[in-house]
C-alpha cells in the first residue's frame, strides 16, 4: 500500500511523492493483479482409491500473481476487477480532490482506494474528509463507497451512523463512461449530504451539557457488566470504563467537556487509537471499521441522541 506526503491517519500505507490516478495507484499499491476463476475440487475415497471430484455450482477466485485462493463463490459471481472497479474514480480528481493511499485487507479478499476532499470544519475543528472506496473477491459485497470525515486535531474518525444521511453506499459496476461520470457525481453529492447532516448534529451535541452522574450511566450503558461475567470479563469491562474516561479528558476535548459531542468524540478516539491487544491484524481491524463502521461509536452516538 501506499500514501502521499505524511502518514495516514490510519497508520498503514509507504510515502510517494504525487497522487496517481487510479491505475498507477493500483501499480503503486501492488494491486494491479486480476483475479481468475478456477474449478474446485476435492479429495474423495471410495474402493478404488482417491480421486479428484468437482464441485459443480461454485469457483475459487484466484489472483494472478501469485494463484492465491480469494474466495470460493458460486459460478454465477461476476468478478469485478480492480481496474474496472476503481475507473469512476478518476472522474473525481480534480481542485483538491487526489487520491492518497491504496491497500488490500485480508490477505487481498478486500482492497481499497482512499481519496482526498477539501478540508472543512465541524465545530470549529479543523475536518479532513476522505472517500474510501472498496472492492471484494469473497463474494461479501459489491464496490462501496465510505464517507470517512477525520478530525485533524486527534486524526479520529468521524464516521457515525446518521438517520438523516448514508455514511456508505454501493456503486454499480459499468463501462459506460456516462454512468461512470454519474457515479461520481453521485459519490460527491451524497458525502456532501453526509457531511453536512453532521455538522448539524455535532452543532446541536456540542451545546447540549451532560453532569458528571449522566456521563457515569452513559458509560455503564456503553460498557455494561453482566451478573454473571466472569472475573476476567468484569475487570476488563472496568478497565474499558478507565480507558474512556481518560478519552474524556483528553487535551483536544477541552472545548467540549460535558457535553454530548464530547463523549462521541471520546468514543472515537477510543474505536480508533485504544487497543487492549496489540495483535498482528489491530491496524487492519480499525480500518475494516472504517469501512463498515465502528459499533462502539455507534452505540455511542445513539445512547448520547436518546438522552433527552
Amino acid at each position: 500500500m501506499f500514501y502521499v506526503r505524511q502518514v495516514p491517519w490510519h497508520g498503514l500505507g509507504t510515502m510517494v511523492q504525487e497522487a496517481p490516478n487510479s491505475a498507477e495507484a493500483l501499480r503503486l499499491a501492488g494491486l494491479d493483479w486480476i483475479v481468475e476463476p478456477k474449478p474446485v475440487y476435492v479429495e474423495t475415497e471410495s474402493i478404488f482409491g482417491t480421486a479428484m471430484t468437482n464441485v459443480p455450482g461454485f469457483v475459487a477466485n484466484t489472483r494472478s500473481s501469485d494463484g492465491k485462493v480469494l474466495g470460493i463463490v458460486t459460478d454465477a459471481y461476476k468478478i469485478i476487477q480492480n481496474a474496472d472497479a476503481f475507473a469512476f474514480t478518476d472522474n473525481l480528481l480534480g481542485g483538491d480532490v487526489r487520491y492518497e493511499t491504496a491497500g488490500s485487507l485480508n490477505d487481498g479478499k478486500r482492497t481499497w482506494l482512499l481519496a482526498r476532499l477539501p478540508e472543512t470544519e465541524i465545530v470549529g475543528d479543523k475536518t479532513e474528509q476522505y472517500l474510501v472506496f472498496t472492492n471484494t473477491f469473497d463474494g461479501s459485497g459489491a464496490v462501496k463507497v465510505a464517507c470517512t470525515p477525520v478530525r485533524v486535531v486527534c486524526q479520529n474518525t468521524l464516521n457515525f451512523a446518521l438517520g438523516s444521511a448514508k455514511r456508505s453506499w454501493s456503486i454499480r459496476h459499468t463501462a459506460n463512461i456516462e454512468y461512470r461520470l454519474q457515479d461520481a457525481h453521485d459519490a460527491l453529492m451524497l458525502a456532501g449530504e453526509y457531511i453536512d447532516a453532521l455538522k448539524v448534529n455535532a452543532e446541536q451535541l456540542a451545546t447540549q451539557h451532560l453532569t458528571d452522574r449522566e456521563i457515569d450511566g452513559l458509560i455503564g450503558q456503553l460498557f455494561p457488566v453482566e451478573q454473571d461475567a466472569t472475573k476476567i470479563a468484569k475487570t476488563n469491562c472496568l478497565n474499558r470504563r478507565l480507558a474512556f474516561r481518560k478519552a474524556l479528558n483528553a487535551d483536544d476535548l477541552a472545548n467540549f467537556r460535558n457535553t454530548k459531542w464530547g463523549f462521541v468524540n471520546a468514543a472515537a478516539d477510543f474505536a480508533d487509537h485504544i487497543f487492549f491487544r496489540n495483535t498482528e491484524n489491530a491496524r487492519e481491524n480499525r480500518l475494516a471499521n472504517v469501512f463498515s463502521g465502528a459499533p462502539l461509536m455507534d452505540k455511542a452516538y445513539e445512547l448520547v441522541y436518546a438522552k433527552a
